[in-house]
Parts: structure tokens; sequence; C-alpha cells
């Protein structure tokens, strides 16, 4: 059986690297999903690490433990791979909305594949420009 490919917005990565018990923890452990991303999330995550353990109750070395373990679960993908075509394609649908988000959509394009995030203003602006890969739990 293959797996169902997804893309992983930054806001999810944070959520399940703030909240200890979460679906989102859950469903990022299942077999059935492979996730991607773009290489730059890494950056993204220690970018705002002290944000991230300032609004939490865990320890810096349960994050450390739970960041390890979601890396694992990423595969990254170089912004290089991705296709001029997908890149324009995604700034496209993404300009108005948030074009930081533009990598994750080049990206969900690319791989024709689902994209996972939490940021409502992106899905529904992408959703009336026709986007609709979302994964949905």
């Amino acid at each position: 059986m293959s797996k169902i490919a997804v893309v992983i917005d930054t806001n999810i990565v944070f959520k399940a690297l703030r909240l200890k018990h979460s679906i989102i923890r859950e469903v990022l452990s299942q077999e059935q999903y492979r996730f991607y991303a773009p290489k730059f999330l890494i950056v993204e995550i220690f970018k705002h690490k002290e944000k991230i353990l300032k609004n939490n109750a865990q320890l810096e070395d349960e994050f450390y433990e739970y960041l390890n373990l979601l890396l694992q679960k990423i595969t990254f993908i170089n912004e290089d791979f991705i296709s001029i075509g997908s890149f324009v394609e995604a700034y496209r649908l993404c300009k108005l909305i948030d074009e930081k988000d533009t990598p994750f959509v080049a990206l969900t394009l690319q791989l024709d594949c689902l994209f996972w995030t939490y940021d409502q203003p992106i899905k529904d602006g992408l959703k009336r420009q026709g986007f609709n890969q979302f994964f949905e739990m």
C-alpha cells in the first residue's frame, strides 16, 4: 500500500512542538502518510525555537528529543528541486495572501499531493482561487 504524500506547513510543526499531547502528534506518527517540507522549514524552527519553548511546559531536552523524532518523519526537499513552473503558479496563488507560503504550495504542486496547514487565511484564499489539495483530519 502506498503512503499518502502530504506537504506539512510550518504552523503544523510549531503546534506539534508546543502541544505534547495532540492529534497532530498522533497523525505525524501514523505510517500511512509520508510528510514533506521545503528545507527552509528547519531554519524557521530554529529561528523561533525560543518562542516555541517559552509557550509550552516542556523542558528544552524534551523539545529536542521530539524535534529529533519529528525531523526523521519529514522528507526535506531542497527548493532547487521545485520547478520554476510550480514556483510561478504557487506565487500567483499566494502573492495576495501570504508570500511566505509559496514554497509549501509550490512543493505541493510539484509533488501533486496534499497540503497540511492550520493557516485559515491561506486555506480560504487558496480555495477561492480553485486550489483544493488540502489534507484534512
